[in-house]
């Protein structure tokens, strides 16, 4: 009977030690970085015009960029860094700023718009180069078209941030 129990001890600590370093290798965000430390994030420049039927919003570029260094910092335990040393670097650009009508009522004007942002980013990986990439990220918000854009903005840009941003940190950093 005791040497039972002991076998049972021992059984339940091997499967706690094994299920305690097999997870040791997992974090929350599923964020790897592999053996990079540093990061940077080149200015996000604006090129919205240059899309046919695109707009261009002041200020989003640099709002744009803090959004992606945020997001890094608080998703990873790299360190920001501006010296053009980085193991880690984002840059690219913003090419689609767009508003369209999304649906319409009955006497043909529209009920919803949607705004459209597309960015352009280029990932270079200093220490794993086969990584590196150029992509195009885009998301959207939609709105009542009654409604000004000025006043949903903050709102939109937000969520579009959001979602953009935290697509290219996958992209990049997420080993699934």
């Amino acid at each position: 009977m005791i040497l039972t129990h002991k076998i049972k001890n021992s059984i339940f600590l091997i499967f706690i030690t094994l299920l305690l370093n097999g997870c040791g290798i997992y974090n929350f965000t599923g964020g790897n970085v592999g053996t990079a430390k540093t990061f940077q994030v080149n200015y996000f420049q604006n090129y919205a015009t240059q899309s046919p039927g695109s707009t261009f919003e002041p200020g989003m570029d640099r709002d744009f960029t803090l959004a992606l260094q945020d997001r890094i910092l608080n998703q990873s335990s790299l360190d920001l860094v501006n010296n053009g040393n980085a193991d880690l670097l984002y840059e690219g650009e913003i090419t689609e700023y767009r508003i369209s009508p999304m649906s319409a009522t009955a006497d043909q004007t529209a009920a919803q718009n949607r705004l459209t942002v597309r960015v352009k980013c280029r990932f270079f990986n200093n220490t794993k180069e086969d990584v590196d990439f150029e992509q195009n990220f885009s998301f959207f918000y939609d709105y009542d078209a009654d409604t000004q854009l000025a006043s949903i903005k903050s709102e939109a840009h937000e969520v579009i941030f959001e979602r953009i941003t935290q697509d290219i940190f996958n992209a990049s950093l997420a080993d699934w």
